[in-house]
C-alpha cells in the first residue's frame, strides 16, 4: 500500500516524472488524498489538486477527493490489513499499525519509487515494548496513555525503533484507541507503532468486509526487546502536552486554569466516531464558553454520516460548536482555524510544534477529546471528570 496527500503528492508526481518512471505497479493500492487543504483555500493549492487528479486518472490509481476525509482514517477504514506493508508520504502513516500493519512515513521521492516499483527498502528496526497494565480510570483514554508514553520516552527516545504496544490495557482498547496509540508513535521518533492483532482486530476487519485478511500477529514469547517500558495504567490521570513539544507532558491537574481561546476536536488522532461520542456526551445540554470557540472536524465522511445519524452533530452545534468538512482542517495550519497572535488552542491532534497551526505566535496544547470538551465548556484547561 502506498499513499501521498495533497501537501506531499505534488512533489512525488514531479519526482516520478523526472526519474522517467512510466507506470504504477499496483494502482488499486496506490492512493492520493486531497485532505490537508480541503476545500482548497488558495489557487496554488487548487492547481496542485488539479495536477493530482490528472495524474491519478492517467495512471488508473485511486484518488480520495475533497471531503472524503483524512488519509490515515480512510486507510484504516478501507485499505490496511494485518501484516500489510504501508508506506506514505506523511509521517502519521504509522496510524495503520493499529491493525498490526507495518505502516511508516517516507519522503515523497521514496514513495514515488515505491508506487512505481511496488517495493521499498527498510532496515529492520529494533523494538521497544510498551507494556501498559491495569484498567484505565474513568475519564482517562488512549490519548492520555500515549501522551504519558511519549513523555517517558522523549521526542527522540524511539528514533527508528518499532514501538510495540502490549499489556492488558492495550488489549482492552477499542480499534479507535489502538489507532490513536499507533498514530502518535512517530512523536517519539518511532519508525512504526504496532498493536498485536487479536479478536478485536478480527472483528473490525470483518465489519469492514476484510475479515479474510486477518492474521493473528504478535511477538514470540521469547522475543528480546531493546527496552521494555512498563506503564501503570490504573494510576494515570488525564494528560496534556504543553507548547511547543509533544514530550512536554503534564497532568491536566497541573495545567488546570490555563486559558484557551480555541478548542479543536478532530484529526487523524482523535476524529473518529468514538471521539465525537465522548465529546458530545460532555457537551450535551451545555454551552461552550463565550471566550472560547470549538471547532469540530470529523476524520472521514463515514464518521460524519454516523455522527449525524447518532445526533452528535446536532448536540455539538447546539452547544456552540462549528463543524468543518472531513479533513485535516485546523491541525495542519493551512486554513480553517489558524490561531491569532498569543492565542492558545487545546487540540486533540498529534503535534504542538511552534507554528503548527499556522501561527508561530500561537500556543498549542494536546489532550483527549474528553479534556477538549471539558475545556471548551469552561474556557480553560479542565479535567473532564469535573464536568462528567
Amino acid at each position: 500500500m502506498a499513499l501521498a496527500q495533497d501537501g506531499t503528492a505534488p512533489l512525488a508526481v514531479r519526482q516520478f516524472e523526472e526519474m522517467g518512471l512510466k507506470s504504477i505497479a499496483n494502482p488499486a493500492k496506490s492512493v492520493f488524498f486531497l485532505d490537508h487543504a480541503a476545500p482548497s483555500p488558495r489557487k496554488e493549492l487548487s492547481n496542485d489538486h488539479m495536477l493530482l487528479r490528472r495524474f491519478a486518472s492517467s495512471m488508473g490509481m485511486q484518488l480520495s477527493e475533497v471531503g472524503q476525509g483524512v488519509c490515515h482514517q480512510i486507510i484504516a477504514e478501507s485499505y490496511a490489513n494485518t501484516g500489510d506493508i504501508v508506506i506514505g508520504a506523511d509521517s502519521h502513516t504509522v496510524t495503520a499499525g493499529g491493525v498490526c500493519a507495518f505502516a511508516t512515513g517516507m519522503g515523497s521521492t521514496d514513495v514515488a519509487v515505491g508506487m512505481a516499483l511496488g517495493k521499498t527498502w527498510l532496515r529492520v528496526p529494533e523494538t521497544i515494548a510498551v507494556q501498559a497494565v491495569g484498567a484505565l480510570p474513568t475519564g482517562v483514554y488512549a490519548k492520555d496513555l500515549i501522551l504519558r508514553v511519549i513523555g517517558e520516552l522523549g521526542a527522540d527516545g524511539a528514533t527508528y525503533r518499532a514501538l510495540e504496544f502490549t499489556g492488558d490495557t492495550v488489549a482492552s482498547l477499542t480499534m479507535s484507541g489502538r489507532f490513536t496509540m499507533a498514530n502518535m508513535a512517530v512523536e517519539a521518533g518511532a519508525k512504526v507503532g504496532l498493536v498485536p492483532s487479536d479478536e478485536t482486530t478480527r472483528q473490525y476487519l470483518e465489519e469492514r468486509g476484510r475479515g479474510d485478511c486477518f492474521r493473528p500477529l504478535a511477538s514470540d514469547p521469547d522475543a528480546v526487546y531493546e527496552r521494555v517500558l512498563v506503564i501503570d495504567s490504573a494510576g494515570l490521570e488525564p494528560m496534556v502536552a504543553c507548547p511547543h513539544k509533544v514530550d512536554n507532558s503534564a497532568t491536566v491537574r497541573e495545567m488546570r486554569g490555563t486559558k484557551v481561546q480555541q478548542v479543536f476536536l478532530g484529526s487523524c488522532t482523535n476524529g473518529r466516531i468514538e471521539d465525537l461520542e465522548v465529546a458530545a456526551a460532555l457537551l450535551r445540554g451545555k454551552q461552550v464558553n463565550s471566550a472560547t470557540r470549538l471547532i469540530v472536524a470529523p476524520a472521514s465522511r463515514e464518521v460524519l454520516l454516523r455522527a449525524l445519524e447518532k445526533g452528535l452533530i446536532s448536540t455539538m452545534v447546539e452547544s456552540g460548536a462549528t463543524i468543518l468538512p472531513p479533513g485535516c482542517a485546523a491541525c495542519v495550519g493551512v486554513h480553517q482555524g489558524i490561531l491569532g497572535d498569543g492565542e492558545a488552542c487545546l487540540s486533540t491532534s498529534n503535534r504542538n510544534f511552534k507554528g503548527r497551526m499556522g501561527n508561530p505566535e500561537g500556543f498549542i496544547y494536546l489532550a483527549s477529546p474528553a479534556t477538549a470538551a471539558a475545556t471548551a465548556l469552561t474556557g480553560e484547561i479542565t479535567d473532564p471528570r469535573e464536568v462528567m
